[in-house]
Formats: C-alpha cells, sequence, structure tokens
C-alpha cells in the first residue's frame, strides 16, 4: 500500500473539492496525525505518488464531500493565475 508523500518534488496527485459556494476558494485534502482536514494552498495539501493513490484517498471520504483525485501540477498552475 502506497502511503501519501509530503515531498512534493516526486508527487503527481492532490485531493481537492470544488467550493460551497461560488465565492468560496478551491479546497485541498491535509491529512494530520488529527485526522483530514481542508486547505487552500495546493502545496499545503497532502501529495500522493499516482493519481490512482489520490483517487483511492477521495473515495474514502463520506460522499458528501464530493472530492477528486487531481494532477497537483496543474492545480498549483490553476491556484497561482488566481
Amino acid at each position: 500500500m502506497s502511503f501519501p508523500m509530503q515531498n512534493t518534488a516526486n508527487a503527481q496527485a492532490i485531493v481537492a473539492r470544488p467550493p460551497m459556494r461560488p465565492s468560496d476558494a478551491d479546497q485541498y485534502l491535509l491529512l494530520t496525525a488529527k485526522g483530514a482536514a481542508w486547505t487552500t494552498d495546493p502545496l499545503a495539501a497532502t501529495a500522493f505518488e499516482s493519481m490512482r493513490e489520490a483517487t483511492r484517498a477521495a473515495m474514502r471520504l463520506p460522499s458528501a464531500v464530493r472530492a477528486f483525485g487531481m494532477p497537483l501540477r496543474s492545480e498549483v498552475e490553476a491556484h497561482s493565475l488566481h
């Protein structure tokens, strides 16, 4: 079983969820010792070594969250445009 990585140099994907309201920022999964939390910074999010692992983590969240595995590079680039 693969574990999330904090070293973003080798990371391929993160888990994202859409904003609750149009005025809200995108949110990214941050796994900590205390459990799951959400951050608006994709670089601070927990990075996974593959899209498969990120999608697997997203599917383990409650269905009301509607989270998705996303490529890290595209999310970081999109975040830098705002």
